[in-house]
């Protein structure tokens, strides 16, 4: 079940002097061992989005910085018996002044926060703290929330010893590529607030990290899915992606399952209706044996944005997987009711 692709086992630069993406990044790693330092300016994206979800609700952070402008957001979604409950608050900075994600190695503890948005916002402003110290990150924010009420999120993911996680870059060609780290399966800690409202993340809480750097197409689209929980035994992280890496050589592929990273080098799969999201989807390899998931959404977040030099049609449905992945150990592992999301995106930016 060994990838093609190669494993990265040392520290490597991103990119070279010139802004060409470096020969000897291109592969994956278990850990994050890319410098992400991309030289010059255009055609640069930036962003730090981290999921944490629980059986009844979950938040999402985005930090994104495109060059033109950043994009920073607080999603909180409640879904228990009885509650349904959605919120959203976006801020758009122009020219994304104040808004500049480091280039630094994600995942290494002991760096500065990430911080972004005024210490106490108001209408449309959102603050989002991201802080690496010993045993994992701490995410804070704050915004204004329904009905004016406070949104307080304070949550802690530990990256385990030993966890493993992906990192790859993927390169369309010596200009255009993008460097990712994909986590998953990180137990979570902590507290979101909305009003006097406490939505607590305890046991059975997850958190996804999506970290990416690279200097993109003007059109693209992707299929992204992750999953984390225990199932059949197991603590299993699902990252599955599809659609903008093909023909590139590289995937974002990659089973997780107790802190053991399986890469996958097969590009996946994706049956799903566009126009009905909320129908089933499934995920497979072709029939390789290590990856065969059906995907049940029970809610759709639909985002429609045709503004300027962005253009964007996101339908990210959350929802449970069921079925059959195998790690390298070639034993199967039943995937039953992981909570997750499935996403079809494109994108004009």
């Amino acid at each position: 079940m060994a990838t093609h692709e190669r494993e990265i086992t040392g520290p490597v630069g991103l990119c070279l002097p010139d802004g060409r993406v470096d020969p000897a990044a291109i592969g994956w790693s278990r850990r994050p061992l890319h410098r992400s330092s991309i030289p010059g300016w255009g055609r640069t994206k930036r962003w730090e989005y981290w999921c944490v979800t629980t059986p009844t609700h979950l938040v999402a952070l985005t930090v994104s910085d495109l060059d033109y402008l950043a994009l920073n957001s607080v999603y909180v979604l409640e879904f228990g018996p009885g509650r349904r409950r959605e919120f959203e608050r976006t801020a758009i900075v122009p020219g994304g002044r104040g808004v500049r994600l480091p280039d630094t190695v994600a995942g290494s503890a002991g760096t500065r926060p990430l911080v972004v948005g005024p210490e106490r916002p108001v209408r449309g402003q959102v603050r989002i703290e991201i802080g690496e110290g010993p045993g994992g990150t701490r995410l804070r924010a704050r915004c204004p929330g329904p009905g004016r009420v406070p949104v307080e999120v304070d949550l802690f993911a530990a990256l385990p010893d030993g966890h493993e996680t992906l990192s790859v870059v993927v390169p369309w060609s010596e200009r255009r590529f993008q460097y990712t780290s994909k986590h998953t399966a990180r137990p979570a800690t902590g507290t979101v607030t909305v009003g006097n409202d406490v939505l607590p993340f305890g046991d059975g809480a997850w958190a996804v990290l999506d970290h990416g750097r690279g200097r993109w197409p003007r059109r693209v689209r992707w299929n992204w899915g992750a999953a984390s929980g225990r199932t059949d035994g197991h603590t299993v992280g699902l990252q599955l992606g599809g659609e903008w890496t093909r023909g590139t050589g590289a995937t974002e592929n990659a089973l997780c399952v107790d802190g053991r990273l399986t890469k996958i080098g097969r590009e996946l799969v994706w049956d799903f209706a566009p126009d009905d999201p909320m129908a089933p989807w499934t995920v497979h390899d072709g029939g390789a044996g290590q990856v065969d998931l059906r995907f049940t959404p029970f809610h759709a977040r639909r985002v429609r944005t045709d503004v300027g030099l962005i253009g964007n049609r996101t339908d990210q449905c959350f929802g449970h997987y069921a079925g059959t992945v195998r790690g390298d150990g070639g034993r199967p592992v039943a995937v039953d009711g992981l909570l997750g999301w499935a996403e079809n995106v494109r994108m004009r930016w």
